[in-house]
């Protein structure tokens, strides 16, 4: 006979087990981040003036991220040991009765449960996006926002989950009722065909309902980035510079498309910050590195492969009445399954997690040498410090911290790799 409340209590256990080892990770990091000096690799590389501007930036965001952590794991507890879930649940059946709907229909009752969620998230979340966009980034130079703004994105986010939300829902829901035996190949291929829609869709239709996209002028830059797709035999459809100044200072670039229609973006507080174009095409060169180096498809096959097991265990513990009433359900619904299980596998979740990460730094020294390889050494590595001190990046890590966190090297790491490849050509 299995014990009450069992797979809750172990669940919680996890969860904390996982919090406390994570905040031992964030206090390494504090650490790192309070010494006074810049590391050795660095010293006459990056300006001293940028360097306190980090720092500062950086010890501000870790001591919010503290408190962040600690009240969300002190929530989710509460959430856990209170039942609030079941509470929520049977409270949303209720709301539809009084508004004339049918509770005992799953696909409605879930949207309700849904409904409720996303207000609630809503609101415990807000203060702390306030405090860090209004706060710490306007503190330090990096918010453009307006409050209007802010509250508009917001309210187009909302708008999206209630279009979106409903008939991708009801579709999991059907799949998981009539899957049989089949059922994780049924939801696996229902998710993959449905991550090729939005990949396709997010930068044509929702993307632009946020940022400005405008093609890149005609120009030398232009010319270069456009020769440089050429010489890669890159199918390069259309070159874009978003205005990502109308919200931060931050900069970035990155390409999107299938098959002979991609895509490159540039931000355009990377064109203002990087006044040498040739900076700005090596990085470009470094992104085209991922494309040719095929990183981008051997990601997407790693999650799909994730995803397919990830739905191969849900479908194992799917009936299982015990597992559910330990959590306080007395009904077994496709969503509360769902939630359950990745509740149920959290440790599992971030092993891979941090696997996955390991894999996209080797993608990045990857990426770093084929930039190199095309004759840009000079330009990347001046490309890196230029975006690492206009976006005020930690130049002091932890290696423990960034080894289970950094999906992108620190660029301490990142320069000496280009140093080492410098010692094998020489």
């Amino acid at each position: 006979m299995a014990l009450p409340y069992l797979e809750l209590v172990l669940g919680t256990c996890f969860m904390v087990c996982v919090y406390l080892f994570e905040t031992y990770l964030d206090i390494r990091q504090h650490t790192a981040l309070k010494l006074p000096t810049l590391p050795k690799q660095l010293e006459g590389v990056v300006s001293q003036e940028k360097f306190v501007k980090s720092r500062a930036y950086s010890l501000d965001k870790s001591r919010f991220h503290f408190v962040r952590e600690a009240v969300t794991v002190l929530m989710d507890v509460a959430i856990l040991a209170l039942g609030f879930l079941p509470w929520l649940w049977k409270r949303s059946g209720d709301v539809l009765l009084r508004m004339g709907f049918d509770p005992e229909n799953e696909i409605i009752h879930t949207l309700s449960f849904l409904a409720c969620m996303m207000i609630w998230s809503q609101v415990t979340d807000l203060p702390f996006s306030l405090y860090s966009t209004f706060v710490i980034e306007a503190r330090h130079g990096f918010n453009k926002q307006t409050i209007w703004l802010f509250f508009r994105d917001m309210l187009k986010g909302i708008l999206l989950s209630i279009i979106l939300g409903p008939p991708i829902v009801a579709a999991v829901i059907f799949i998981v009722q009539k899957g049989g035996p089949y059922l994780a190949i049924y939801l696996w291929g229902f998710m993959f065909l449905l991550s090729l829609l939005m990949m396709t869709i997010y930068p044509i239709l929702i993307a632009p309902l946020f940022n400005k996209f405008t093609p890149l002028p005609e120009g030398t830059l232009r010319e270069k980035i456009e020769n440089l797709a050429s010489s890669l035999k890159f199918p390069l459809k259309k070159l874009f510079v978003v205005d990502g100044s109308t919200r931060s200072s931050h900069s970035n670039a990155y390409m999107y498309g299938f098959f002979k229609n991609k895509r490159i973006v540039l931000y355009d507080t990377l064109i203002q910050q990087c006044t040498n174009e040739d900076e700005i095409v090596a990085v470009i060169a470094h992104e085209l590195g991922h494309w040719k180096l095929r990183h981008t498809m051997y990601s997407f096959i790693a999650v799909q492969v994730l995803s397919f097991l990830q739905f191969g265990g849900y479908t194992l513990v799917r009936n299982s009445k015990d597992l559910f009433r330990s959590f306080g359900f007395d009904t077994q619904t496709v969503l509360i399954g769902l939630m359950i299980f990745q509740h149920t596998v959290i440790p599992l979740q971030h092993i891979v997690s941090f696997g996955l990460n390991l894999i996209s730094r080797a993608f990045e020294f990857q990426a770093d040498a084929f930039g190199k390889k095309l004759g840009f050494a000079a330009n990347l590595r001046a490309a890196l410090v230029k975006l690492q001190e206009e976006n005020l990046s930690a130049m002091n890590t932890d290696p423990w911290y960034s080894a289970y966190h950094y999906s992108h090297p620190p660029l301490v790491e990142r320069l000496a790799a280009l140093d080492e490849l410098d010692k094998k050509m020489d």
